[in-house]
């Protein structure tokens, strides 16, 4: 491949980081960059079950489905003690709508008119949304089990002519009479529900019921204003952090370090456009770890310099020098960013909210200044060296040696 060919593609890289961020902006901001919502709920016993262990992971479990189902990114679900969880989602302003999704126990059932059940959520295999027959607005839609349509069929075969009222949370929906038979486990709710009402209905019963309720100790709106000045602060060190490491690598290594400074605004815009890409949301521990591996960037090409200057001291020839100090700096680059990424997979695995923001940016960064490092750095230095190969020494600011 040719001098030339690598520098096109490395323009091209350039252009398209560029527009995959003009395209999928603006960013997903976090808790502490954008507001929300933050709610503290405590598990209460009930006569049938009291909470222990497996019930509050059975209650995580199912908050986080809803939550998932909210559409809300960057969601934290934590526990905080034996019996409470703090929720808080990013971007939410309605305290009401988002209490009452939390804390739903979502139990549904189906009653004949003498009240016994008929089905329940456990029979149920997914929950849809579309448009009411009538057109008065949105009805949801639902599929049973194999099991839960029989059930369904057998009663509707039954009660032709009379009413099965469905309850949600012992609060009734809807009475429909029935006209025929259903077979195939297929039923409608209905309720002249607004878009909004029947998917939230949806999503409740997609996510199953929570095994014990729910009380709410705190809910309260949290405002982004210490956000916002960490941000400003984090933005303003980036700018003056990353104008003095590309003042550093110009002072220190020249023409070298000029290209590296090139290769740096190129991870920049490969690092940022991946996370735009991957809809990462943007929090200020996330931040941090965008402004760690700028640094991580730095230093392998530091490493890279370094070794290609004590190739030069030692007498090789220019091309052979660049060639021999990127092979050689490969090994310790490779060991120091793989340790990284295990300490940013455990924080990912073991962490929550913004600590797997963090481990996130820090991962696509490493992997981003891996790229640009060994092969960036590497074309454009190679570039340099085929140009003038009698003054790669003095690139580096030593004495001339033979090309």
């Amino acid at each position: 491949m040719s001098n030339r060919v690598r520098l096109w593609i490395i323009a091209g890289i350039a252009v398209l980081a560029v527009g995959l961020i003009y395209w999928l902006w603006p960013l997903r901001l976090g808790l502490d960059l954008r507001g929300g919502v933050h709610v503290v709920l405590e598990a209460q016993d009930t006569p049938a079950t009291k909470v222990n262990e497996e019930v509050m992971a059975r209650v995580l479990a199912v908050i986080e489905r809803r939550v998932n189902g909210l559409g809300v990114s960057e969601a934290v679900v934590q526990r905080a003690g034996a019996r409470r969880i703090i929720v808080e989602l990013p971007g939410v302003t309605n305290q009401k709508e988002a209490e009452s999704i939390i804390k739903r126990t979502a139990v549904l059932e189906f009653r004949d008119p003498e009240g016994k059940v008929i089905v329940t959520g456990a029979d149920l295999k997914r929950a849809g949304v579309d448009r009411d027959a009538m057109d008065v607005g949105w009805a949801v839609s639902l599929e049973f089990t194999p099991e839960g349509a029989k059930k369904f069929e057998a009663a509707t075969r039954r009660l032709v002519g009379q009413p099965i009222a469905i309850y949600l949370d012992q609060e009734q929906l809807s009475a429909p009479v029935v006209e025929e038979p259903i077979p195939g486990g297929h039923a409608r709710i209905t309720g002249r529900f607004t878009a909004r009402e029947a998917k939230n209905l949806a999503m409740l019963l997609n996510s199953g019921a929570l095994p014990v309720p729910l009380k709410e100790l705190e809910i309260r709106n949290v405002g982004a204003t210490l956000g916002s000045d960490s941000v400003r602060a984090s933005l303003l060190a980036g700018i003056v952090g990353a104008a003095l490491v590309l003042l550093f690598m110009l002072i220190f290594y020249r023409i070298p370090g000029t290209l590296a400074d090139v290769a740096l605004l190129l991870y920049v815009l490969i690092d940022f456009a991946a996370l735009v890409a991957l809809r990462a949301t943007f929090t200020v521990p996330g931040l941090a770890g965008f402004i760690l591996s700028v640094g991580m960037a730095v230093d392998a090409n530091v490493i890279i310099f370094e070794r290609i200057k004590d190739e030069l001291r030692a007498g090789k020839t220019g091309r052979a020098a660049v060639e021999a100090g990127f092979s050689r700096a490969f090994t310790a680059i490779l060991d120091s960013n793989v340790t990284t990424l295990i300490a940013a997979a455990v924080l990912f695995y073991f962490g929550t909210g913004s600590v797997k923001g963090f481990a996130v940016t820090l991962s696509v960064g490493i992997l981003a200044s891996m790229f640009t490092a060994v092969v960036v750095s590497h074309w454009l230095v190679r570039y340099l060296v085929d140009r003038n190969p009698e003054r790669v020494a003095g690139y580096f600011g030593l004495r001339e040696v033979a090309a």
